[in-house]
Formats: structure tokens, sequence, C-alpha cells
């Protein structure tokens, strides 16, 4: 597969131009939906969190700046807000007990992620993290827990917690530069 130009597609959509936002959802919605699927565990607010997403994307391409990240990681921080947004909201968070018992056809999230351009490449990077750090990793940024509550649900220290976070993240970014 062709690499795949975010920051030039999000210019596109900042001139206005809808074939760029087209391109755009082809090429990651899929892998946006597992993403919002995975914080919010169901189908259906997922696929309108990742809609209003992209009216996001449409509506702020302009705010984009590619010297301060990559584009697919801006468009995938939007995703990510908006499905810790309707969380909070909710005022409650999603119990994996009652989630594992909802008939759902769909793939399982971790494996749409894997199937995605770049999901197999974070998932090699994830699994050489040490499992501690790995799961840190993965309540922060999966599940959306603060550090705080990742130090209470974990029984670790917080400062821990944080060091692990800091150091995983560095590692995640060596690893996939």
């Amino acid at each position: 597969m062709e690499p795949f130009d975010h920051a030039s597609a999000l210019e596109g959509c900042a001139r206005g131009d809808s074939a760029s936002l087209r391109r755009l959802y082809d090429r990651e919605a899929g892998f946006l939906l597992a993403v919002a699927l995975r914080i919010v565990r169901r189908r259906e607010v997922a696929a309108d969190i990742l809609h209003d997403s992209f009216l996001d994307i449409w509506e702020r391409a302009g705010t984009f700046d590619g010297r301060r990240g990559a584009g697919r990681a801006w468009i995938t921080s939007i995703v990510r807000y908006r499905a810790l947004k309707y969380i909070r909201a909710a005022g409650r968070e999603t119990d994996l007990e009652v989630g594992a018992e909802i008939a759902d056809d769909a793939p399982d999230p971790f494996a749409a992620l894997a199937t995605a351009q770049d999901g197999a490449r974070l998932h090699g990077c994830l699994q050489r993290l040490d499992a501690d750090r790995r799961q840190v990793i993965l309540l922060a940024y999966l599940d959306g827990l603060s550090q705080s509550e990742i130090a209470e649900r974990l029984g670790t220290p917080l400062g821990t917690v944080k060091a692990w976070v800091r150091r995983s993240l560095i590692a995640l970014k060596d690893c996939l530069s």
C-alpha cells in the first residue's frame, strides 16, 4: 500500500475540497471507528462519534499545523477526544462485562486496528514494551483513564505511572520513526 499524505488531505479539506475529505475518510474510517469503538464499546455510538469527528475534521482542518505533529495523529486525537467526551458525559465508564454480553458481529477492535496500515507497526511496537508499561499505555489511550485512575487501578504510585507513560511514549515514538 502506498504511503498516504494526511497533511495534504487536511490541506485540501481546509480549502474546501470534498474529494480530499473523501480520500481521508476512505483511508482512515475503519481505523478511527476501531479507536472509538474501543473506548465507547457500542458500535452505534462509535459510528456517531466517527461521523461527528469527520465534521470536526472538515471544519477545523485549517487549524492543523504539520510542524506540531502528524496528520494521522491529529485526526485520531479528534476521534479519541470525542469518544472520551461521550464517556464522561454519560457519567459512567463502560462495564466490560456488559460490553461482552452485547452481540456484535463486527470484528474485534484490536483485529481492526491490526489490519490498518500503521496498526500492525504500532502493535509490534507495543509488544516491545514491558507488560506493565504496555498496560498503562492501553489504559490511558484506549480506555481513557487518567494517570491517577491508572495508579489507583494498578495499585502503583502515581509517579511510577507518570514515568512509565513518558518512557513508553518515547519508546513508541522511537520505534515508529
